[in-house]
């Protein structure tokens, strides 16, 4: 009996998905929000996914290596994507992309 997790094979990592995620406008993080890279984070929080999403944080950051040279943990990805969003808020407001996709999450 083994003790680890199964993992998804490479079928289920690469195959397509019906529904992909919208895209975010590429919104450069301003000085006072960019992502905190590799180092030990003192902070943590447990962040739950659908399959899907997390199937497609897993193809970007597979994509990341293989089209950009970019190698990276999903974390990391995470952490860059989070300070995107809060400069984009920062930045414009109520026009942000954070605050239009919420909004129409709650008004449908």
């Amino acid at each position: 009996m083994t003790r680890r997790a199964p993992l998804p094979g490479a079928a289920e990592l690469f195959r397509t998905t019906a529904a992909r995620p919208a895209r975010i406008e590429e919104v450069p993080p301003g000085p006072a929000r960019t992502g905190s890279g590799r180092r030990k984070h003192d902070a943590k929080i447990t962040v739950y996914l659908s399959d899907d999403e997390l199937l497609a944080l897993e193809q970007a950051r597979l994509a990341l290596r293989a089209e950009h040279g970019i190698a990276v943990d999903r974390g990391r990805v995470v952490r860059e994507a989070v300070a995107v969003v809060l400069a984009d808020l920062d930045r414009r407001g109520a026009d942000s992309v954070l605050v239009q996709r919420l909004g129409e999450e709650s008004a449908g």
